[in-house]
């Protein structure tokens, strides 16, 4: 079986009470034993952020741009600004270790560490992702969902935190129960007056024509990593791209669409509220090989 792996920041910052100048930036844990304390505002709370990086063979991939997500997410929630260089040689380290896996992942999550001592927590979790093949083969059906939120969210109330990617993931998880309960795998959300948005741990990409085009980050959404190298890999076929304030009218017009996510990487939507959608298997393969076998 391939390892699970644990390793436990020594100073997730530098700019906290108590934080290692020097010697190891991380120890290794054992995954089925506590190195949580019970009172962290991560666990009681959901007050931190997380980042999960896909591993190929050993090799990280994205970094810099999770790491930098990372640091702005944490930003937003005005935690102290992460070690990144300890964040780096955490995740580097882990995926060495992990370099006869084809497909892994770390997943990186920063608390506000424990209610009243002022020291941020840190850990990074590594080991073999699931088997995604079928998913990137025969695709994905979704349900649209409301997200309760109109589509200029981030500038009438910048408190709700969207762009950030917290640990509150309470809403997401109950969204996609909703959307097994309709008989779909996933969500596509949409703001309440209409604009297309995001999957609860994905980006949606939509093909028209010679172009690729993503919603708008301003409206709120995850600036995905994913989806940032899916548009490289496409510029490099010939394919235009863009970033656009997209209705639902969108998704009818499109001649293919997919959710991509880290782990996942690009997953077709073969049916959207149980309107079957084209599928462009042969673009959603070479995709997702060039996905696979980035390196950092």
């Amino acid at each position: 079986m391939p390892p699970r792996l644990l390793a436990v920041l020594t100073a997730p910052s530098r700019d906290t009470p108590g934080a290692a100048p020097t010697g190891p930036v991380f120890r290794m844990a054992d995954v089925d034993h506590p190195v949580l304390n019970a009172l962290d505002l991560g666990v009681t709370r959901g007050d931190g952020v997380f980042e999960t990086i896909s591993i190929g063979s050993g090799r990280a991939q994205a970094t810099e741009p999770h790491l930098g997500r990372l640091a702005r997410s944490a930003a937003m929630l005005e935690m102290p600004e992460p070690d990144l260089d300890a964040w780096r040689e955490t995740v580097y380290a882990l995926a060495e270790q992990l370099r006869d896996v084809p497909e892994a992942f770390a997943k990186l999550v920063y608390t506000r560490g424990v209610e009243g001592q002022d020291r941020p927590t840190g850990w990074v979790f590594a080991e073999a992702s699931p088997d995604h093949a079928a998913t990137r083969r025969d695709g994905i059906r979704v349900t649209v969902l409301d997200r309760g939120y109109a589509h200029d969210v981030v500038s009438t109330a910048p408190w709700l935190l969207q762009g950030a990617k917290t640990l509150s993931y309470a809403v997401n998880r109950a969204a996609v129960r909703e959307a097994h309960r309709r008989g779909s795998d996933d969500v596509l959300f949409v703001s309440s007056d209409g604009f297309l948005l995001e999957g609860p741990t994905a980006n949606l990409v939509l093909k028209r024509g010679d172009r690729l085009t993503t919603p708008a980050t301003s409206l709120g959404i995850l600036a995905g990593t994913t989806q940032a190298d899916a548009f490289s890999f496409a510029r490099s076929r010939g394919l235009t791209t863009s970033y656009e304030v997209l209705t639902r009218d969108a998704l009818e017009d499109a001649d293919a669409l997919w959710l991509l996510s880290s782990v996942r990487h690009a997953a077709p939507i073969r049916a959207v509220d149980g309107v079957p959608k084209s599928v462009d298997a042969a673009f959603t393969a070479d995709l997702n090989a060039f996905l696979v076998g980035r390196r950092d």
